[in-house]
């Protein structure tokens, strides 16, 4: 029996390594925008956040308006209901970037439909109807949800409609990349040798079971229907010839039943420095690979893990090792299509006729915004105290509504070949 004591901090180590240099999307960022908005909601005419008129408007984009309450519902999903507490110098910076986002995501929306990419009424509905199934909440919640973030059925639905559009674009735009020419490739390699190492360490995989209740189609919603589930899968996965990929994708209830179970390679110092268990374990000998654990309980959840492979011997990889030359391939395109569409979205901006009404009355007036926050609550209440962070962290949190997603603000990343393909390269060397 392996004893793991948790295992968040290592599905985070496996997200973070599967992350690869994707031509960005609006959808991502929706469904973190509506993730996120769990806390509560402040009332826009408290007095210590600044109050605004809802109706008036905070920019346009080509005569297309964007009201103060589109800014207002960002800054909200973004501190969590706690805006309150911001002084009105920081919720000014948190308006103004929230609204450069919502800019940004116009300037593009209208762009897909100059183009003609916007999406079907019907693929939209499916795309909603897809999400509220992954969401595993029930209607009420996902309502709840939905009131939380100060959304209704038709908001939301033009948030996703937006997220698809220039989803289409950017696909349509970046369409036009050509594979590397393979002497690039060869020159790629030569260059960054320490990308190209497998080093000791292992690849799992995990069927995962959680007694908590996650809403609607949830069959494992107490201790004792989760045990009753174990049994049966670890009956199942025990079986001869049993397909560990095909019993994760239906029984797991965790995000890596979509790549059947597959948490991705750690190295043997990844592993090791959060979680010295797993080394003694799985890098042992005596445990074979193919092996498949017992339940292994970590954080009121249970885990099956399965060893899918095990490096003991760290190895320099060449051009000819297997999927060396397709990765090498994957990071050069995917890091031109970053760089062409944050590109095409400069132009867009340039092009757009854009009058930001917010930013000019920062300008006409910037002294009568205060840097001092509200009083902190009592020591006997339960509320928080107030936050220290600057209003840039208010507003790249994943609420953002578009702007951490956006093709311009991934430019950085998109110039930078080296280091973005060091993580998706190294990742799928170990593999």
């Amino acid at each position: 029996m392996i004893v793991i004591e948790t295992f968040e901090g290592v599905k985070a180590k496996v997200q973070m390594l599967r992350t690869k240099i994707l031509p960005v999307t609006l959808l991502t960022a929706v469904v973190a925008m509506f993730g996120a908005c769990g806390g509560g909601t402040t009332s826009s005419n408290s007095t210590t956040t600044g109050s605004v008129d809802p109706n008036e408007t905070a920019a346009t984009v080509n005569g297309k308006v964007i009201k103060m309450e589109d800014v207002e519902r960002a800054v909200k999903q973004q501190a969590k209901g706690e805006e309150s507490k911001l002084s009105p110098l920081e919720l000014a910076g948190a308006r103004l970037q929230v609204l450069q986002s919502l800019i940004e995501q116009e300037v593009m929306f209208q762009k897909a439909e100059k183009e003609g990419v916007l999406p079907k009424d019907e693929d939209v509905a499916a795309e909603i109807n897809k999400q509220k199934v992954e969401s595993r909440l029930s209607q009420e919640e996902f309502d709840k949800q939905m009131t939380q973030a100060g959304l209704t059925e038709a908001s939301f639905r033009d948030q996703v409609k937006r997220s698809m559009a220039i989803k289409a674009l950017v696909d349509k735009v970046t369409g036009r990349i050509e594979t590397p020419k393979e002497n690039e490739i060869e020159n790629f390699f030569k260059g960054n040798p320490e990308m190209f190492v497998k080093k000791r360490g292992v690849r799992l995989a995990a069927i995962v079971i959680d007694p908590n209740n996650g809403g609607q189609g949830d069959l494992t919603t107490d201790a004792a229907s989760a045990q009753l589930r174990m049994n049966e899968v670890l009956g199942k996965v025990q079986q001869p010839g049993s397909d560990f990929a095909a019993l994760a994708r239906e029984y797991s209830e965790d995000p890596s039943k979509f790549q059947g179970g597959d948490l991705g390679f750690f190295t043997e110092q990844e592993l090791g420095q959060s979680y010295p268990q797993l080394v003694k374990g799985f890098m042992s000998p005596e445990f074979t690979v193919g092996r498949i654990t017992n339940a292994v309980p970590i954080n009121g959840k249970a885990y099956i893990f399965k060893l899918q492979e095990r490096v003991e011997k760290e190895e320099n990889l060449t051009l000819e090792s297997p999927q060396v030359r397709p990765q090498i391939n994957e990071m050069l395109v995917n890091n031109r299509k970053q760089l062409l569409a944050a590109s095409y979205q400069a132009i867009a901006m340039n092009e757009a006729k854009i009058d930001n009404f917010l930013a000019k009355k920062v300008v006409e007036n910037p002294n009568e915004l205060s840097g001092a926050r509200p009083a902190a609550p009592s020591a006997n209440t339960n509320t928080a105290a107030p936050t220290t962070a600057a209003p840039a962290n208010v507003a790249n949190a994943p609420a953002a509504n578009a702007a951490a997603n956006t093709p311009a603000n991934s430019a950085s990343n998109a110039v930078r070949p080296s280091a973005n393909a060091n993580g998706g390269a190294k990742a799928n060397a170990n593999k």
